[in-house]
């Protein structure tokens, strides 16, 4: 019973987890000004916007600003005309994602160091779930992203509000296959503490020995 209610609560977590609302059609209908202009990459007129007073860190109903509507289009001149014009590459929309975080759950690792290059702390504590741009990116596989971010200084051990850290997350949250086993490689190379447990202290190892991820027992398991 404990092991099927487990797996319906992993079920919803995943299917819950990328909290991220990208604008919706309407939205970017709606959209007018700084918002419109980040949304279809216009830098003409953003840096006209920014001349004539416009707040760069107006928000939407959402509480999203123009620098977080170019990084859910992947606009990267647009979020460089934005930071330029006085954006807080730090600010979190309504559910608590910054750019970096966006970039990270997106695959978008090009706009995510661009994001970091202007000032995007790789580090913050972002999303419902308290956690951080890595422990998403760990979640998710996504490789590319995940290097990046550790060689940005981003947090290794952050725990979240689950106690997942990064290294829990791609064991749990992960497939056991090629990607989520680089993740966890990375984050192992990378000085990532692995004895860490969850709220049962149980380690990213004993995680991956339950799930049968032979590949990435012997990544976690000590060296003889």
């Amino acid at each position: 019973m404990k092991k099927f209610l487990l797996t319906v609560f992993l079920s919803t977590f995943t299917n819950v987890a990328v909290a991220q609302m990208p604008p919706t059609s309407d939205e970017i209908n709606s959209y007018l000004g700084l918002h419109r202009a980040a949304h279809t990459g216009n830098i003409a007129e953003i840096a006209r916007l920014a001349s004539a007073g416009a707040d760069p860190n107006i928000r939407d109903a959402r509480g999203r600003s123009p620098a977080h509507i170019a990084a859910y289009a992947s606009q990267d001149d647009a979020l460089r005309a934005l930071s330029l014009a006085g954006a807080d590459m730090n600010a979190l929309e309504g559910q608590a994602y910054d750019v970096v975080t966006i970039a990270a759950v997106a695959n978008d690792p090009d706009l995510m160091s661009l994001a970091i290059e202007l000032g995007n702390d790789p580090g913050l504590t972002t999303s419902p779930y308290d956690g951080t741009a890595l422990i998403a990116a760990a979640h998710l596989g996504h490789v590319d992203v995940v290097r990046r971010l550790i060689d940005a200084g981003a947090p290794l051990d952050h725990v979240n509000n689950l106690n997942w850290t990064a290294l829990i997350e791609a064991v749990v949250l992960g497939d056991g296959g090629p990607d989520h086993q680089d993740v966890v490689r990375l984050l192992v190379q990378a000085g990532a503490d692995q004895t860490i447990g969850d709220r049962d202290g149980v380690t990213p190892l004993e995680h991956a020995k339950a799930r049968g991820y032979t590949n990435m027992v012997a990544i976690l398991s000590p060296a003889d």
